[in-house]
């Protein structure tokens, strides 16, 4: 089996070797991502006393950017000019996947959706963020629950006190300053 990397016919870059099929899904993928803009876009509502650039401005012109920036990345790949294997990585590729490590960040992700509404967002929020440190293997264990524990408290704060977004505050309901 060959491993030479071979250039792209008029592209003066390293093609990676292999089909390029991982980089047209990317590609094809963005341009969904577009689309999908789009069509959420087109559901807003703009009140008739709206100005010219109304509400839809902006998602338009975001998903226009990138149904044309995923159109030219699918037509970059398909003219065999694609991006050049990353050799500075220090991955082993050797390696397998720790699917201890995976199985429980899945677990505390889905701990949290279900810890979120009889707990509130900042409890639940605290054990996701320790329960992922720990997983990372992050040590010493009271730094990550101390820092679990401030994380989620500023991002009640900033959210559910300073932006409005509805997070459940939990206990901390009768105060004020962190919302709900």
């Amino acid at each position: 089996m060959s491993t030479s990397v071979q250039n792209a016919p008029g592209s003066g870059t390293a093609a990676a070797p292999g089909k390029p099929i991982g980089e047209l899904i990317f590609a094809l993928l963005i341009v969904s991502l577009g689309v999908v803009g789009f069509v959420a876009g087109a559901g807003i509502q703009t009140p008739p006393s709206a100005s010219d650039i109304g509400p839809r401005a902006f998602p338009f012109a975001v998903s226009a950017m990138l149904v044309v920036v995923g159109a030219g990345l699918v037509l970059q790949v398909l003219r065999g000019r694609r991006g050049a294997a990353d050799e500075g990585e220090d991955v082993d590729l050797d390696a397998t996947t720790d699917w201890l490590t995976v199985v429980k960040l899945a677990g505390f992700v889905l701990l949290h959706a279900f810890l979120i509404v009889p707990l509130g967002w900042p409890i639940a929020a605290a054990i996701l963020f320790f329960g992922a440190a720990w997983s990372l293997g992050a040590r010493p264990w009271w730094r990550n629950l101390v820092i679990a524990i401030v994380l989620a408290l500023v991002l009640q704060f900033v959210f559910g006190g300073l932006l409005g977004v509805s997070l459940p505050p939990g206990f901390l309901e009768g105060l004020g300053v962190f919302g709900g």
